[in-house]
């Protein structure tokens, strides 16, 4: 592909039911000058909506001719649950639990593997988009190992709100990535099946500011408060079933023993308080009123603790 230039393709991964042929599509931007290479991602759940908004925002904003390195954006990377707004595949895979695939496995496990191939293999670093999953609406937040320096440094430039030291899951598009020795950030932000505008807007600065800290581009672009560093979360969970109603906001700050939620019966009556099990801030929130005895509902996200501003392992060496 010659520099400066930019070409949609389509990558074939399954023959469906009908006989026709799902693809991958893919749009590369080739810069002119030399530079890395990053991939970006979204709707590996097929109802997570925003992540794909960001992408076509920021193919917008990315000119080819000043790009130094190369873009490679998979704005569908599950077509199969994007076409019903599922979560999952038609055979209930989860396909962000199927990485990093084989040719000859499942469907999911073959797309996993075309990713792997065609997208990650090219390039060293990736973000990843996604929401909440469903019935619940997540905080503009990143999701990585902040104890590697690298991937610090990008998600202090990302710039979301929060960012979050997390674990690999198995069998996670993050997990097969770094196993290959790349560098990636998850972001995380409003819910399913609606678009977010301020998670989307967030997610596009954030983008951006992620290129232009690796030296892809230069733009100028709003400045945004400094990212807390969060390294432990917990939910709060319903302690009765009945009928929720929460007393908190997204991103709001709450003290451990603050009501944050009731929960009383179908008349309105015998309301139980819920209170928050730590003090920090409110990073998501389950949308379903109707509840269960420890279903999920406010997800805060330590405010003080060992690591809170640097990697651990740079407080046990100091």
């Amino acid at each position: 592909m010659q520099p400066g230039r930019k070409i949609q393709i389509e990558l074939p991964f399954a023959r469906v039911v009908t006989g026709a042929t799902e693809s991958l599509p893919v749009k590369v931007i080739n810069g002119r000058s030399a530079g890395p290479n990053l991939w970006l991602s979204a709707t590996i759940h097929g109802d997570e909506l925003n992540g794909l908004q960001i992408i076509r925002r920021v193919l917008k904003e990315i000119d080819a001719k000043t790009l130094r390195g190369a873009v490679i954006a998979v704005p569908i990377v599950n077509p199969l649950g994007f076409t019903i707004e599922s979560r999952y595949l038609p055979d209930r895979r989860d396909l962000n639990r199927s990485f990093p695939g084989s040719a000859r496995g499942s469907t999911a496990s073959r797309l996993a593997h075309l990713f792997m191939e065609q997208v990650v293999a090219q390039c060293m670093v990736g973000i990843d988009l996604h929401t909440a999953t469903n019935h619940r609406i997540n905080a503009p937040q990143v999701r990585a190992n902040l104890d590697d320096p690298t991937t610090l440094k990008l998600a202090r430039a990302f710039g979301a709100p929060f960012s979050i030291h997390a674990r690999l899951r198995d069998g996670s598009l993050r997990q097969a990535a770094v196993e290959r020795g790349k560098t990636m950030l998850v972001y995380e932000g409003g819910q399913a099946h609606r678009f977010d505008e301020e998670a989307i807007e967030v997610g596009v600065i954030g983008v951006m500011r992620t290129l232009r800290s690796m030296g892809m581009i230069d733009a100028r672009l709003p400045r945004v408060r400094p990212t807390r560093l969060i390294r432990r979360t917990r939910w709060t969970r319903a302690r009765r079933g009945g009928i929720a109603e929460l007393e908190v906001r997204l991103g709001e700050h709450v003290t451990k023993g603050q009501e944050v939620a009731a929960i009383s019966d179908a008349f309105g009556m015998r309301p139980t308080q819920v209170k928050a099990t730590e003090t920090g801030w409110v990073i998501a929130q389950s949308l379903r009123p109707l509840v269960n005895s420890g279903d999920s509902l406010v997800h805060i996200a330590a405010a003080r603790g060992p690591d809170r501003d640097e990697p651990a392992e740079k407080k046990r060496q100091g």
